[in-house]
């Protein structure tokens, strides 16, 4: 368990959080960029994905203590942990390490003595790989309201767009959830899962409980073990415990949701902000831009101020040097020790640390990897996304290609040499022009 003291406080909270962060076997389709930074740690709209999540509970008075869980090595949280208390230390924030994937609901379960800790009454529980306004408070007065049991975030998307997340059919008018499907067949509904949770402690560890012994009383195919083994076969046939770690994984969406959905105190708080999943690494720049537009709007001092050569929103780290001729925006983030020169555009995209875009290079729509080099002249570029889109994903002469051109640490693109729609592995050097294609 990875920890970092704060002062004390002289209540304890009712309310908890916990933010489930994944860990390396998952965040596959994150690749390249998770070859070098985990996907939590990435960094959108010029802080670690995250931090988002973070800057969110600050906003919540009762929430003195954050834990992280997942499934990484300890020490992989330990510096953004230790920063993040700083900034946050209105609450204690620690990781708790998972000793395998044990699913969303299955880790909350195994570490319920340090999340009953102090007895909170309420449990917020936040997908890291979400990016939203996350509307913590609107969501803690509706479950008040209610005197719910549980509250789920929930958004629109067209119907075809609907069937590739958990549906909710709720009550217009009570915002009661009279049903839920993760991942439905056919069209039930329009409104999907956010992957933000508000739980009674009350409720949600009973009803994961619930969730095990259906499992373990579950009609088995009968086997005689020898009597080697046969104190060991009785123990892990009987042990509730065994049974969540040695079975498949636990989770919310597909074991709890739809049992909670059968009580009369689970309701949904229908958001009509910003929302979507950072799953692939093609979606960070979806999710830079909306983050980016939210502190534009918030007026944060964070962003560069606009002028003839800055098209808002534009986050430029203090230690970036970027030409006065060249123009970015909207929707870009420049890491630190980025250099930027003269007559560059650069449009839609994040340009991560220790990276150069030379003279008149243009980057629109795409991922500039650590330690990136773009020639003079050349042309790294993706294709834009409808704004209600959930996928980065486009077909190119009837081929499905990546939409967003990511190119991978320490990537080099040649002088004058144009890239589209591309994902790049760390380590290459592209001296032609390439187009819709994955470069090893």
């Amino acid at each position: 368990m990875l920890q970092v003291p704060v002062r004390e406080h002289p209540a304890q909270a009712s309310t908890k959080a916990v933010i489930l962060v994944g860990g390396p076997s998952r965040g596959t389709r994150f690749r390249p960029l998770s070859l070098d930074v985990p996907k939590p740690l990435f960094e959108v709209a010029g802080h670690p994905i995250i931090h988002h999540c973070l800057k969110a509970l600050a906003k919540v008075d009762e929430v003195r203590e954050v834990i992280l869980v997942g499934y990484y090595d300890e020490s992989v949280f330990r510096d953004f942990i230790k920063d993040a208390a700083k900034e946050f230390p209105q609450f204690r924030i620690l990781y708790l390490r998972e000793y395998t994937a044990l699913g969303t609901a299955g880790g909350l379960y195994h570490f319920r003595d340090a999340i009953l800790k102090g007895k909170p009454e309420r449990l917020l529980v936040l997908n890291a790989d979400v990016c939203c306004s996350f509307p913590l408070g609107e969501m803690l007065k509706l479950f008040e309201e209610k005197d719910a049991e549980a509250v789920i975030l929930g958004t629109r998307v067209s119907n075809e767009a609907a069937t590739n997340f958990g549906c909710i059919v709720s009550d217009s008018h009570t915002k009661r959830v009279l049903h839920y499907v993760e991942k439905p067949e056919s069209h039930i509904s329009n409104l999907i899962n956010c992957g933000v949770y508000l739980f009674s402690t009350e409720c949600i560890f009973p009803s994961i409980r619930s969730a095990i012994k259906r499992r373990t009383t579950r009609p088995r195919i009968l086997s005689y073990p020898s009597s080697d083994n046969l104190e060991s076969s009785f123990i892990a046939a009987t042990d509730e415990e065994d049974d969540l770690e040695k079975n498949e994984v636990l989770r919310l969406e597909q074991d709890i949701l739809s049992d909670l959905a059968d009580s009369n105190r689970f309701f949904v708080h229908e958001t009509k902000d910003f929302w979507r999943q950072i799953k692939s690494a093609g979606s960070a720049v979806p999710a830079n831009a909306l983050y980016l537009q939210k502190a534009f709007q918030a007026e944060s001092s964070e962003l560069t101020a606009p002028s003839a050569t800055i098209v808002p929103p534009v986050y430029i780290h203090p230690t970036a040097t970027v030409d006065p001729t060249a123009k970015l925006g909207p929707n870009v983030s420049i890491g630190p020790r980025v250099v930027v020169g003269a007559g560059a555009r650069i449009k839609d995209s994040i340009v991560l640390e220790d990276s150069e875009i030379r003279h008149d290079a243009c980057v629109m729509h795409s991922i500039i990897g650590w330690n990136g080099r773009v020639g003079s002249w050349a042309r790294v570029e993706g294709t834009p996304i409808p704004i209600g889109s959930h996928s980065t994903s486009i077909i190119k002469q009837g081929v499905k290609v990546q939409s967003i051109t990511i190119l991978g640490k320490e990537c080099t693109v040649g002088d004058e040499v144009r890239v589209q729609n591309c994902v790049c592995l760390p380590y290459k050097e592209l001296k032609r022009d390439v187009a819709n294609e994955v470069i090893m």
